[in-house]
């Protein structure tokens, strides 16, 4: 199955290529069979490849399908790599991104702009399977270049409503900040080792470069630049909430198999160049804490069904950072992978509400669905548990309480990152169920006007199974030692170090871990279901509502860059409106236009002008001959 590698990104691309160029020709059902049937094959080819891999346990498989260019010895191919880091990427990316193309296909029907959409959206999935398959840096930009312009034409996809469009063009420019960092650091990369193949990278540096080494330490900031861009976080993330204007499958792509994922990918990838740099290193895991608190006190105040989810995915793409940077490389990609299967089930599920209610995202405007939409209610409901980290019964109990355990048991870690990681974990329940006591209970306001179909309901479950039993693949220390996920990743990234015998207390933090989302969800019942009058008492709270302003706007981010960058940019536009830059190419224009109008003119057809002038420029050259 090795040689069919190249087909798991091909496939995608094939489809979205005969969509671009035949789709305004073929039938709807080809359509559908065309774009959901490329990712498909592509998802089974990558499970089959799968179980090649896990029975033969290479180092990684290798395919090279042509040298890009040669140009003064940088001679990067288009060749793919696949090891167990990226293994798990493709899974995802694949598995995940077929069921939500199902699902696109009941949610996206009525749309007049079919065609297009499964066009852009498998384009997405091609792009970001090209990024985590590159043998080479250049390569994965590539890719990362290409989820970048995918998520710009799905965000702003009904582009005829004008706040879609801004905030496609926000994702689109706020990325390129963190872009335009990471392609800084493939130059030091290139100007340092004379390659970008990731490879040869990770094994030099070592030998090049001592720990703590300067230009290490610039190179990490710069590709953490890029990795903080495209994953939303702080202080890039201002784009990814507004990202919720396009279509809800998109945000599930986006948030739970693609894009925001990338720089999780980024950084586990490179984590070579990490470790010698513990400055950038630490940076990762203080900007992963302070990310997932700020984003999680901003989802506690929004109405807005997907914003909450969005919210939520910064939050929970913060806990990975936090992982990454204490080095606890397996722990980020396996809540990663978790990750994506609750989080495409919550937002395919508000897909379904938000369709069922006639496109309504209010959740004052819900209430009353557990009995009318009770497929999605239960799915739902289970991946809120595993968001949320009900303990023992939902995977992202599992994911979550690993990354908590090794703040503290990590050599690298710290009281402070495991407690901002606690608190966040609280703060987490209490969003994740509040979403779910004004969604589901209480009155019903709106009519239910569609009922999910097979179509809907089938991802769903499949998802809600995974985001169930999906943690048992990574069981903790105590429960004898079983540590699968960690024992398929370990020859590619190192296992993180713990202090000797902390591994005794590992039970009473998962405790404190169960006790705390536990007490979330209980805090979130008593406010939002069982005694109303204590959200009224908030409400009617100063100081609360003040608050609740501030954390509603996100901080306050966007205002802050309006203020600091918007505003003066245009402020100076403004003054600049003929260009000054302009006007020296403007003056060479009128100044070649000057002098062809001069020579244009001697130009008549009269016979004796031109003898005149032979006559005139004879002279004038034997004058100067004679002079000189």
């Amino acid at each position: 199955m090795a040689a069919f590698l190249w087909l798991i990104p091909a496939l995608p691309f094939a489809g979205a290529l005969l969509l671009v160029l035949l789709g305004s020709r073929l039938p709807r059902a080809l359509v559908t069979a065309i774009g959901v049937g490329s990712v498909g094959i592509s998802a089974a080819i990558t499970l089959l490849l799968g179980f090649e891999y896990l029975s033969e346990r290479p180092a990684f498989y290798h395919q090279e399908l042509w040298n890009w260019f040669n140009v003064a010895g940088f001679s990067p191919s288009v060749a793919f790599h696949l090891d167990a880091l990226s293994m798990v990427f493709i899974f995802v990316i694949t598995f995940v991104g077929f069921l939500i193309h199902v699902y696109s296909t009941e949610y996206m029907a009525d749309d007049p702009d079919y065609t297009r959409f499964f066009a852009c959206m498998n384009l997405f999935v091609g792009s970001m399977l090209v990024l985590v398959l590159a043998d080479n840096m250049l390569l994965l930009y590539l890719g990362w270049e290409g989820v970048g312009l995918c998520s710009y034409l799905l965000i702003g996809f009904w582009y005829k409503e004008p706040a879609n469009g801004y905030a496609a063009r926000k994702a689109f420019l706020i990325t390129r900040v963190g872009d335009t960092a990471m392609a800084i650091g493939l130059f030091m990369l290139f100007q340092t080792f004379g390659t970008l193949h990731i490879q040869t990278i990770s094994t030099e540096a070592v030998q090049v470069w001592e720990v703590g080494t300067q230009l290490a330490v610039i190179i990490a900031f710069l590709l953490l630049g890029g990795a903080v861009g495209k994953s939303g976080q702080l202080p890039l993330q201002t784009w990814l909430p507004d990202a919720m204007a396009g279509p809800t499958p998109v945000s599930a792509l986006i948030h739970a198999a693609t894009m925001v994922t990338a720089g999780v990918y980024l950084i586990a990838r490179m984590h070579v160049l990490f470790e010698l740099a513990p400055a950038a290193q630490m940076a990762v895991a203080v900007i992963g804490a302070v990310t997932l608190l700020l984003a999680g006190c901003a989802a506690l105040t929004q109405y807005d069904l997907k914003r909450v989810l969005a919210y939520s995915t910064i939050s929970q793409i913060g806990y990975m950072f936090l992982a990454l940077g204490v080095g606890a490389w397996s722990a980020a990609v396996f809540h990663f992978m978790i990750h994506g299967f609750f989080k495409a089930l919550l937002f395919l599920c508000a897909g379904a509400i938000i369709l069922a209610l006639h496109h309504e995202q209010d959740m004052r405007r819900m209430g009353g669905l557990q009995k009318k939409l009770p497929v999605v209610f239960w799915t739902f409901l289970i991946g809120a548990a595993s968001l949320a980290a009900v303990p023992l019964v939902s995977a992202g109990f599992y994911s979550k309480d690993q990354i908590l355990w090794l703040q503290l048991a990590g050599e690298n870690g710290s009281i402070w990152l495991y407690l901002a990681a606690l608190l966040g974990a609280f703060i987490t329940s209490v969003y994740t169920f509040r979403m779910v006591f004004l969604t589901f209970y209480g009155d019903s306001k709106t009519h239910v006007g569609h009922q999910p179909t097979l179509a809907i309901r089938l991802p769903l479950i499949v998802l809600a199974v995974l985001s169930l039993a999906g943690g048992f693949i990574e069981l903790p220390h105590n429960f004898g030692h079983v540590v699968l996920f960690s024992d398929f990743l370990s020859p590619i990234l190192p296992a993180v170090s713990v202090v000797p015998d902390f591994s005794r207390y590992e039970w009473m933090l998962q405790l404190l871990a169960a006790t705390v989302s536990l007490s979330g969800i209980f805090i979130a019942y008593l406010i939002y279901l069982k005694k109303p009058d204590l959200r009224a008492s908030i409400h009617r709270s100063d100081t609360a509502m003040a608050l609740h302003r501030f954390w509603h706007s996100g901080w306050g981010f966007d205002k802050l860059y309006d203020m600091l960058l918007v505003r003066p940019y245009v402020f100076l536009a403004k003054i600049n409106k003929q260009d000054v830059i302009d006007s020296f190419y403007t003056f060479i224009v009128r100044l070649s236009e000057f002098f062809h109008l001069l020579f244009a003119r001697s130009q008549n057809g009269l016979l004796r002008h031109y003898v005149m002038g032979i006559v005139v420029g004879a002279i004038m050259i034997l004058t100067i001959t004679i002079l000189l």
